[in-house]
């Protein structure tokens, strides 16, 4: 089922791991209920979602001098429950601290105003990763559950959880598929590469997925965007490929930083010509806004 050929113009199906392709089949109102599946697949039993309702994935400080975050995609349940949920295609320095920081708006949005007795409703934070965390090589758990413990490991606050899924750890092919979930790990897996959907993807919320992932059915500004989102997601692959490649052959430390700054310099310029937003130049790079202002 797997075709060899990564030709864009000949993909059947979009790349999810694509910011156009993320937000057309989890992030709008038609396709919510495939982040409502697979939510529920990775959410405590308490959690589980039966309606949600997107909100705005740009919010601001409280003060004009506080960092503004931008979100993939930003819901919430019936109950009240907060889910930003991020798809990152590169490793980035500081990412856990980002994902704190980010977890720290609907914290704040749910403050009211007079007396208040400053109870919360529970945040998630949910990653998906097209990299494996540095701590992490070793360990072949693929799905990682953060949240706040004491130092006798027992949990001192429930309300706030980070999920992780390390996707370059998933191998299974389409045989060795069981669970819904290995089914929904190698559709965001291996989506862009199927010519047909799998025999073992039967189920009704995959034959929908299918349907609304045919990059036939878009109109042509649906698919002049995920081009160049294709086109972007494929950059920052070249610049992580391409940074480790010459830092092997020099075999030094220094010799890796110099050849991602140089593929990362090529790259922002690339992206500065096409007339991305340094907002979100800085998103995929990692970069700080000053640093590109540098560039």
């Amino acid at each position: 089922m797997v075709t060899e050929d990564s030709n864009q113009s000949k993909e059947k199906y979009i790349n999810l791991l694509t910011d156009f392709g993320f937000k057309k089949l989890f992030g709008t109102e038609p396709n919510k209920y495939l982040l409502r599946d697979f939510l529920n697949l990775i959410l405590p039993e308490q959690h589980q979602i039966k309606e949600l309702t997107y909100k705005k994935t740009e919010n601001l400080g409280n003060t004009p001098l506080d960092r503004k975050a931008i979100f993939d995609i930003y819901c919430e349940s019936e109950t009240g429950e907060k889910f930003i949920v991020e798809v990152q295609k590169a490793k980035q320095n500081y990412f856990k601290d980002r994902s704190v920081y980010y977890a720290t708006f609907p914290i704040q949005e749910q403050a009211k105003k007079g007396d208040w007795n400053f109870k919360l409703s529970s945040v998630y934070t949910v990653g998906i990763l097209d990299f494996i965390f540095e701590d992490h090589k070793k360990d072949e758990n693929l799905l990682h559950y953060v949240e706040l413990k004491n130092q006798d490991c027992k949990v001192f606050y429930d309300k706030l959880k980070f999920i992780y899924l390390e996707l370059p750890k998933f191998q299974k092919t389409e045989e060795e598929l069981e669970s819904h979930l290995d089914k929904w790990l190698f559709v965001l897996t291996h989506l862009s590469d199927l010519s047909s959907r799998p025999v073992a993807l039967e189920e009704k919320v995959f034959e929908k997925l299918f349907a609304a992932a045919e990059i036939a059915r878009f109109s042509p500004e649906e698919r002049q965007a995920y081009e160049t989102s294709l086109k972007y997601y494929r950059d920052i692959k070249n610049v992580v490929d391409t940074s480790l490649e010459e830092g092997l052959k020099k075999g030094m430390e220094e010799g890796i930083q110099k050849g991602r700054e140089d593929t990362i310099k090529e790259f922002v310029r690339n992206m500065k010509l096409a007339g991305v937003a340094n907002v979100d130049i800085a998103k995929y790079t990692g970069l700080s806004e000053s640093e590109l202002e540098q560039l």
